[in-house]
């Protein structure tokens, strides 16, 4: 199913993650195009903004707002989001392209991800939020979840 490719792409969206300066869940993103890396995002606020890191808190542990939920109440803005948003301040297409995703993508990011042309969507861990995956049913985006064991 899944090939070395998808391995190492999976890899290196691990390692991105760990860049994330979100408190509560280190995301990490990598679009691929042609076996080529067109871009990465990592969940973090927006430049020029504290993050929870800084400020030492996270507003929605501090609302308790459950995951999946509200999510513009964070100060973050996700993986997906900032992988897709570089390819667009750089001026390169995604049409075509493979997101591969430390984590399922939310409603939100699944919207973007159908718009910027990906077709396929390949994520490690589970997120609850299964209107998502009945955006990309939809959208005729593959989704796949890499899951444990491979």
């Amino acid at each position: 199913m899944f090939d070395k490719w998808d391995h190492r792409f999976m890899e290196m969206a691990q390692l991105v993650s760990g860049w994330a300066s979100c408190r509560r869940r280190k995301v990490g993103a990598v679009i691929v195009k042609d076996k080529r890396v067109m871009t990465t995002g990592y969940n973090g606020a927006p430049a020029g903004i504290q993050t929870c890191v800084e400020r030492g808190e996270c507003l929605r542990e501090k609302m308790g707002i459950p995951s999946g939920q509200r999510h513009e109440l964070c100060y973050a803005v996700h993986a997906e989001q900032n992988a897709i948003i570089q390819a667009a301040k750089l001026g390169i297409s995604l049409t075509g392209a493979t997101l591969y995703c430390t984590h399922q993508p939310c409603i939100l990011c699944a919207k973007m991800i159908v718009n910027s042309g990906i077709t396929r969507v390949v994520y490690g861990e589970g997120y609850p939020d299964e209107f998502s995956l009945r955006i990309f049913e939809e959208a005729g985006v593959d989704i796949e979840c890499y899951g444990e064991g491979n």
